[in-house]
């Protein structure tokens, strides 16, 4: 290790390089470019992952949303268009026989209604829910609290209002809960005040009231308008989605092979191709990026070749007056790992500027499109780690090729 702080060895460097600046600088954004690719290419496809995660937030992804719609094939007596109406039968039914496969099973109903408070209304969509929908779709409450088992036990005229509906109907600095509002000529008590999710939030504007307070306010009666499936984790949700669809339409006595009867969305599947394409951008990052690097370190390789052609005769000087092989070697090696590391760390540095700038412009605001795009410090160690174990390996090849010059044969070159 003495010839890494031998001051000779270093002078000779800085000869070398101060003799070829444009070759060397060339030489260094070769390498440069490969390693602030990587960098650049991680950040954002990380900012794109932590983009996808604020969008979906605390919402239960491993979901499937079931509806009823008409009927297209005639079945057991029953014409084509029948339309009919899910139950809580059917919730029942679904519980015990999926028992040990969903985590969550939330019946809803909603509608139109007209909100009024003083002089002040707005047309809003309201909905008969349970408790358990706050911990599949998470409510970001900012008063109060969302709907719980009392209200439902209760059939409490009770609600939670979005804040836009807050703002609508309260003035500024007003505290809501506590206050009564007019839900479609009823009185209803402000529990709770909820922020719309940045991310995803199928609802919108919504006041939610409980569900069987939803069901005598509106005469329900046992029908549901929808449901929210949730399954454990580790379950085939496409899977469990055809087979609750297929246990319904036994229930409602629809033909097995009916398409239309039943309308379903699949969050689960929206989730796995967003997953898949985040995969693919990673593999594609690193296929990338590495592929730069390795067209940088050869570029090196390439120019200390020519380096050495140049400095035959000055090798030859060398060997005469008594360098070792091993001495020349470690001589152009030593190049080589000092380019490639002052290099990488150029590359490093502008790679992280870069983000840095990506990270004001587009991830930044209420709809970012790159949220937090960094790259992990030991993902960047090891990729350092890399370029400077290539670029010694490709330092052999010069630095074999200067141990064979012979010092006779250099010194008759012209």
């Amino acid at each position: 290790m003495k010839f890494l702080f031998d001051s000779d060895s270093w002078q000779e460097i800085y000869g070398s390089i101060r003799k070829n600046k444009l070759r060397t600088i060339i030489t260094i954004i070769g390498v440069l470019w490969g390693i602030f690719i990587l960098v650049v290419l991680l950040g954002a496809a990380r900012g794109m992952e932590n983009n996808f995660k604020r969008i979906f937030g605390d919402f239960a992804t491993n979901s499937v949303f079931i509806w009823t719609q008409s009927t297209d094939m005639p079945f057991k007596g029953f014409q084509k268009g029948r339309r009919f109406n899910l139950t809580f039968k059917d919730i029942e039914a679904l519980k015990r026989e999926y028992k040990d496969q969903i985590k969550f099973l939330a019946p809803r109903n909603q509608t139109n209604g007209l909100l009024v408070r003083n002089f002040k209304t707005g047309n809003f969509q309201v909905s008969g829910d349970y408790p358990i929908l706050d911990k599949i779709e998470k409510k970001n409450l900012i008063y109060g609290r969302f709907i719980n088992h009392n209200d439902i036990e209760n059939n409490t005229k009770v609600c939670v209002i979005s804040e836009d509906m807050y703002k609508q109907l309260f003035d500024k600095g007003e505290m809501p809960v506590g206050e009564y509002i007019k839900i479609s000529e009823v009185n209803y008590k402000v529990v709770g005040v909820y922020k719309l999710s940045n991310g995803i939030d199928l609802d919108g504007d919504t006041a939610y009231i409980p569900f069987t307070t939803f069901q005598k306010v509106y005469n329900t009666g046992n029908t549901i308008d929808w449901m929210t499936v949730t399954a454990n984790e580790g379950i085939d949700i496409v899977q469990m989605e055809e087979d609750i669809v297929l246990t319904l339409k036994n229930i409602h006595k629809v033909h097995p092979e009916d398409k239309r009867a039943f309308g379903s969305f699949n969050l689960g599947t929206r989730i796995d191709k967003l997953n898949g394409f985040l995969k693919g951008m990673q593999f594609l990052t690193w296929f990338v990026g590495i592929a730069t690097l390795i067209a940088g370190v050869f570029a090196i390789g390439n120019i200390l070749l020519i380096t050495v052609k140049e400095r035959t005769k000055e090798i030859g000087i060398r060997r005469a007056i008594g360098a070792t092989p091993s001495s020349v070697r470690r001589q152009i090696i030593l190049e080589s790992v000092f380019l490639t590391t002052i290099a990488g760390m150029l590359g490093i540095i502008f790679g992280g500027f870069v983000l840095y700038l990506l990270d004001m412009l587009a991830g930044q605001g209420d709809d970012p499109t790159l949220v937090n795009p960094t790259v992990n410090i030991p993902i960047i160690m090891i990729a350092f780690g890399i370029l400077v174990i290539l670029g010694t390996l490709i330092g052999l090849i010069p630095a074999h090729m200067a141990t064979l010059v012979k010092p006779i044969e250099a010194l008759r070159e012209e």
